[in-house]
């Protein structure tokens, strides 16, 4: 098929699937032809095919013709442009959000939301190769995701990065910068993005999509400042306003200090979204009065997790602002829990996690602890060294929530646990032949379908375990007096 094909082909998607007309169509094939490199041009039948498929051949034409080279950034960059011609310009875009809105909170959301997957600033193709599963465990069914969706660079990306100058703009991945901007060899194209602006608590913040979602309407929330992380009763009183707006979502923000942080703490954020996370259909391991609250509990959780219900907003703030307070200062020494260093380094902080049932709100508080020793020099309460074959990355908001993000690696280190337990000649990756090692001698030779329903769920028991090490109060009668003895001294 020509290239004329190709072209007329795209353009034609973008008719049907944007706000040109028939009428715009010379002009825009004249800007895709400009775009791909390409200076002639004859009508022709157009070629078939999807938009995302109609875009690789594009993207082809441009690199044969000279257009753009054949690395990574540059086909990103073209990509998002060509995908551009989709989008409205963000006030118009924003426009049509708040009108929806007025029909219904969820209409708006919808709309928003594969009008990012159309543009293609939702990855579905690359999110599609994830390999995603669940599995039962004492605490309920939990999620594990290994993250294959974004691209790996190859040496012609990693050479070009390395002459790319150093910038300083955006500031960030989470700046309202990103919106409309063309990308460089070291920063992500995003000139097909869009914010809505959604005001909260005296700020117009930014809500967006993650390119690379994790679940159904991963959403991010941006401060319009760039100012870092802070969980605070303000921040608190941001989610609960976020959850008036948009009640069928859930929304959350990472702690804010390294460790068990999020990768960016440098720009204050939330992640939220349409999706029943583990840990919201977690049942109270226990209950205890505080504050004239509805609810106030202890949750049957590997993390030390405190959930408080009620549909004052003005209780709720009050009394997770008391427990904040305490747990700043709290230490208890024979669980390892201090918290400043003897340089004043703060170690204490929580993530938390906001959902409205009803009329209700439910706030859950997961007490952090960031402190480090000569035994756990990468976090007292971080995964241990024998679980970090399978994780050894922070303990964020989403996994804190019960879905691990597992590392690529896996993919295969994982297939060749299963093949081992079939045949223990199979060779393994030296960091995970003493797990192999266990697993065979409790199963024995098995099927190759038996081997991968035993090693997805003793996955799933390690990251139990990962959960575990990451809470302050371990899940054992000794963690859950010391949990008990703090809540005590709350009242």
């Amino acid at each position: 098929m020509t290239t004329a094909a190709v072209v007329s082909g795209f353009v034609q998607q973008i008719i049907m699937h944007s706000e040109y007309e028939p009428l715009d169509t010379q002009y825009l094939v004249n800007r895709v032809l400009a775009l791909v490199g390409e200076t002639s041009f004859q009508d022709t039948e157009s070629r078939k095919g999807t938009t995302l498929q109609l875009l690789d051949a594009l993207l082809d034409i441009a690199v044969a013709n000279q257009a753009i080279r054949d690395i990574t950034a540059q086909r990103d960059q073209l990509a998002s442009h060509l995908m551009n011609f989709f989008a409205s310009t963000p006030s118009r875009v924003n426009q049509r959000f708040w009108h929806l809105y007025k029909e219904s909170p969820s209409v708006a959301t919808d709309d928003f939301y594969n009008f990012s997957k159309r543009t293609n600033y939702i990855k579905t193709r690359e999110i599609a190769q994830n390999i995603f599963y669940q599995a039962n465990t004492d605490f309920g069914q939990i999620d594990i995701t290994i993250n294959l969706s974004k691209p790996e660079k190859n040496p012609r990306d990693i050479a070009a990065a390395l002459q790319a100058p150093i910038t300083t703009y955006p500031v960030n991945p989470l700046s309202f910068q990103n919106e409309g901007f063309i990308g460089t060899a070291t920063y992500p194209a995003r000139t097909n993005h869009r914010i809505i602006r959604v005001p909260l608590v005296g700020e117009n913040w930014g809500f967006q999509y993650s390119p690379y979602a994790y679940f159904n309407e991963h959403a991010i929330i941006l401060a319009p400042v760039h100012r870092p992380m802070k969980i605070d009763r303000l921040n608190l009183s941001r989610l609960l306003a976020f959850v008036d707006q948009f009640p069928d979502y859930f929304v959350g923000s990472n702690a804010d200090l390294p460790i068990v942080g999020g990768s960016i703490l440098s720009h204050d954020h939330f992640q939220g979204g349409r999706y029943d996370m583990p840990m919201a259909k977690a049942k109270m391991a226990s209950h205890f009065p505080l504050g004239g609250l509805k609810d106030a509990g202890i949750l049957k959780w590997p993390m030390s997790v405190i959930r408080l219900v009620d549909s004052n907003q003005v209780k709720l703030l009050d009394t997770a602002e008391q427990i904040m307070a305490h747990w700043q200062f709290y230490a208890d020494v024979g669980r390892h829990i201090e918290p400043y260093s003897t340089d004043g380094t703060r170690h204490h902080t929580v993530t938390p996690i906001v959902r409205k049932k009803g009329n209700d709100y439910e706030l859950d508080l997961v007490l952090r602890d960031n402190n480090t020793s000569a035994e756990f020099p990468e976090g007292i309460f971080h995964p241990h060294p024998d679980v970090q074959h399978i994780k050894q990355e922070n303990i964020g908001l989403i996994e804190v929530m019960g879905l691990a993000i597992l590392p690529p690696r896996l993919k295969n280190e994982l297939q060749a646990v299963q093949n081992y337990l079939v045949d223990s000649q199979t060779p393994i990756a030296s960091k995970h032949a003493v797990w192999a090692q266990q697993l065979h001698e409790k199963h024995g030779n098995v099927s190759l379908q038996e081997a991968k329903i035993i090693v997805r769920q003793s996955v799933a028991d390690i990251f139990i375990r990962v959960l575990s090490d990451a809470g302050v109060f371990k899940c054992t009668p000794d963690g859950q007096a010391g949990f008990k003895q703090f809540i005590d001294t709350l009242r």
